[in-house]
């Protein structure tokens, strides 16, 4: 007794099944129709020319310091009352109004920090920040 399977009649089957690949090779050339119009726009425009000018960049953040010792710092540079004073005077009359960034430490006297608020609010520059962690 003999081992058989299928029919004698039935052929083998001899041939690979195209469709799966010719689905995934439409859905391919879609993706790649769609993607190249979205890259490409297909209305030719000729855009008017205008006479605004380019606003420019907002001035650089000052950030002044204050270690727990009453020691006053212009970014990483070390200054006196006074100088910070004139400094801040200049930048008020720049008309720029630049943001000041103000670094306190925890261990200072409030006494410092409100001698510099004012210094500030007298060289006309309103836009202070308290940097914290």
């Amino acid at each position: 007794m003999a081992f058989q399977l299928g029919d004698d009649d039935t052929q083998s089957m001899n041939e690979m099944n195209l469709i799966p690949l010719i689905d995934i090779m439409l859905v391919l050339m879609i993706i790649f129709l769609l993607t190249a119009t979205v890259l490409n726009p297909t209305v030719p425009l000729d855009l008017p020319k205008t006479s605004a000018e380019v606003q420019d960049q907002p001035p650089k953040a000052i950030q002044i310091s204050i270690d727990k010792d009453a020691g006053l710092f212009w970014d990483d540079q070390s200054i006196s009352m006074q100088e910070l004073e004139t400094r801040l005077q200049q930048q008020g009359a720049t008309g720029n109004n630049p943001s000041i960034q103000l670094r306190a430490d925890k261990d200072s006297r409030y006494d410092n920090v409100a001698q510099v608020l004012a210094v500030a609010s007298t060289a006309g520059l309103t836009k202070i920040a308290f940097v914290t962690e």
